[in-house]
């Protein structure tokens, strides 16, 4: 089984647009969505939801009322303003404090403070990740909430989930659609991969990002190939680019024109390649025989 891992060093390049044609042309695969912040591949895919899991990805702390004695210390020593007097009334107090669970980073200086041993940490849900089917194979992806933490756990649930089910249908490839930029996400999503498809737009701060996503591939020891997106915005930037992979040993597998039927396809809840044939078709087509030849090579 090959995993193949397309990144961008920022969002808006195309990468989720292309990984829905490759969703069209490979066979035999698995489609993972790690881009937890901000998941769009289900808006091209229209997936059919088979399971839904809760993602518990740190702790969140909780006063209990029937305990508080309203002393205030949870709020004296709360460096992110989470506590609040504003709890409900018990036998003992008028008014007991609350956390505010957007505030709260679970820190748990207030279990430690209070005398009255009325706070806790508990596990606090966090976002929830999917298992569906898709028009074009299965689909592994997930939501984190608002302010959630721990994305890069959450990548790792979702790519594991899509491995298992690689494995248990015999498939060969997982295809997963990575976060933007080097963070901890995308550390999380390539880790262990067999190959990183780079999108970058012709643009110097595109060329920007493709050698910090080289760097961060190199340090990890995986292959990294390269798709020039929008290649005719800028013919002196798409040439740099390729004399800068070229010099590293990294193939541009691909040069895909600026096309405003990507838009479109995206608008329809389809992949560029089915609203027909053209060019960028053509070019998404060799974009797609370069790296699959290039991940049949890897052993």
């Amino acid at each position: 089984m090959k995993e193949i891992v397309v990144l961008s060093g920022k969002g808006g390049t195309g990468k989720t647009s292309l990984v829905a044609c490759l969703a069209a042309l490979a066979d035999r695969k698995v489609l993972a969505d790690c881009d937890v912040d901000a998941a769009d591949l289900h808006l091209v895919l229209a997936p059919r939801m088979l399971q839904r899991e809760e993602f518990r990805g740190g702790k969140q702390a909780y006063i209990l009322p029937d305990r508080c004695a309203a002393c205030g210390e949870c709020a004296v020593y709360c460096r992110f303003d989470a506590v609040r007097f504003d709890g409900p009334a018990t036998q003992v107090v008028g008014k007991t404090y609350r956390v505010d669970p957007i505030a709260c980073e679970g820190c748990g200086v207030c279990v430690h403070v209070c005398p009255a041993q009325a706070v806790e940490l508990a596990p606090a849900v966090s976002g929830e990740w999917y298992v569906s089917e898709t028009r074009h194979g299965p689909l592994v992806h997930a939501r984190l909430g608002p302010a959630g933490e721990n994305s890069g756990k959450l990548v790792t649930i979702v790519r594991n989930g899509a491995r298992d089910i690689a494995e248990a249908r015999s498939l060969d490839l997982v295809i997963v659609d990575g976060a933007p930029g080097i963070g901890c996400p995308v550390i999380a999503s390539m880790a262990g991969a067999s190959m990183v498809l780079g999108v970058a737009e012709a643009t110097l701060s595109g060329k920007h990002d493709i050698e910090r996503l080289a760097g961060l591939a190199v340090h990890f020891g995986i292959p990294m190939l390269v798709c020039i997106n929008k290649a005719d915005l800028n013919a002196e930037v798409t040439a740099a680019m390729n004399g800068w992979c070229r010099m590293r040993g990294i193939s541009v597998v691909g040069s895909i024109p600026y096309d405003r039927r990507f838009s479109e396809a995206q608008a329809q809840g389809k992949s560029l390649l089915e609203l027909g044939d053209g060019v960028t078709a053509r070019a998404v087509r060799a974009l797609w025989r370069e790296t699959r030849t290039a991940l049949e090579s890897r052993r």
